[in-house]
């Protein structure tokens, strides 16, 4: 009998509290999984997981910007991030680039997303407009 994602996903995440290197974790997660066949849920249990490790202190962060980030906007991010969670014990981001971005940046956290991009400021001023009139 399968365990339901919710539970597999728990218990993936409190075997891997310790871990720190999205590349070992994404490891144990995947062989995991090939090893139970169930592979087409990785992306809704990765969700889970990054959710469960949130809770515990361990925000995990994709940024996706049009180029790579200066080392000081990078820790700019991340004290953002600590200060928005107040129990934060480690906060990682893995850098993407996106060249349909025009400017600034898009972060991506299991629960949300806070975009800045250029494009994010322009629909938000949309909506704003849309709003009043």
């Amino acid at each position: 009998m399968k365990a339901p994602r919710r539970d597999l996903a728990i218990v993936i995440a409190e075997a891997t509290l310790h871990e720190q290197s999205p590349t070992r974790l994404a490891q144990s997660i995947a062989a995991y999984l090939l090893a139970e066949r169930r592979t087409a849920e990785l992306e809704p249990l990765l969700r889970d997981i990054m959710q469960y490790r949130l809770e515990h202190g361990i925000i995990e962060a994709e940024v996706v910007s049009a180029r790579e980030l200066p080392a000081r906007i990078e820790q700019e991010i991340k004290n953002l991030l600590s200060d928005s969670y107040p129990h934060t014990k480690h906060v990682g981001i893995n850098q993407r680039q996106d060249e349909h971005l025009v400017g600034g940046v898009v972060v991506h956290l299991p629960n949300e997303q806070l975009d800045d991009s250029v494009r994010g400021r322009l629909n938000r001023f949309k909506q704003l407009i849309a709003a009043e009139g």
